[in-house]
């Protein structure tokens, strides 16, 4: 049934032009927008240079947000009665939220492997090549927390505006996260606190594991992003099952 249902999402979402566009190409255009500010995107940084740093925060967040987008389509399932029809079935809550977080992984991983091409063409660069696989690899599994996250909010607030909500605070998580500027001080103790902060540090690691603490930029101990970004995949995936057994429960 899990395949039937994955099938049937993957068809649904290719024939809606808008969303695939949204997800695959907004990325990418931020990251040409601010990866390739001369004389400052060549500067070297950890293990390799600064364009490597923002192609790794913009292929981060566009993975998250194209996984809240598609995700997030519950809620407008839920209008239309799809919800009344998966609830008739035998699929339980859990093998619902997994099969929407496949698809919605499959799109963030095409999306991260545009602005990771991007990256590569226009200089992005790194001293050992394994960075490039390690970063990827938790840009796209890191992503699948905010899958969750989409399907809660879905489920939640089933309505039209249920999309543009949780779209609109990632775009909140991700300025308070870290993700768009480095932030210090008060500021950086708070965004350790944050969704998007140990997601986005721990896939900016690999590239700054070497440098040494103190200096500007900097990562945290490596147990600190990971605490992080597991306290908030707990969160977010009980928040998806509970919302949708309620909902379930109500149709």
């Amino acid at each position: 049934m899990m395949t039937s249902y994955i099938r049937v999402e993957f068809a649904r979402h290719f024939r809606d032009g808008y969303n695939l566009v949204f997800a695959l190409l907004l990325p990418a255009a931020m990251y040409i927008l601010f990866g390739n500010i001369p004389s400052y995107t060549d500067l070297e940084l950890g293990a390799g240079n600064v364009k490597f740093y923002l192609m790794i925060s913009m292929a981060a967040y566009g993975a998250a947000v194209s996984t809240v987008a598609i995700a997030g389509t519950v809620a407008t399932e839920t209008m239309q009665g799809w919800g009344r029809q998966i609830a008739l079935t035998k699929m339980p809550p859990a093998m619902f939220v997994g099969s929407k977080m496949i698809v919605a992984a499959t799109v963030a991983g095409a999306s991260a492997a545009v602005v990771f091409a991007l990256g590569a063409a226009t200089g992005a660069q790194v001293h050992e090549g394994w960075i490039w696989g390690v970063s990827y690899l938790i840009v796209l599994f890191g992503a699948l927390v905010f899958a969750c996250y989409g399907i809660g909010v879905g489920m939640v607030f089933k309505s039209e505006s249920a999309l543009g909500l949780a779209s609109g605070l990632m775009v909140f998580f991700a300025f308070f996260g870290n993700v768009f500027m480095p932030l210090d001080g008060g500021m950086l103790d708070a965004a350790r606190f944050t969704p998007m902060y140990g997601y986005v540090a721990l896939a900016r690691y690999p590239l700054l594991k070497d440098m040494p603490a103190g200096v500007e930029m900097a990562p945290d101990a490596l147990w600190i992003p990971t605490a992080n970004l597991v306290a908030w995949a707990i969160i977010f995936a009980v928040f998806a099952v509970l919302a949708s057994r309620k909902a379930k429960a109500r149709q």
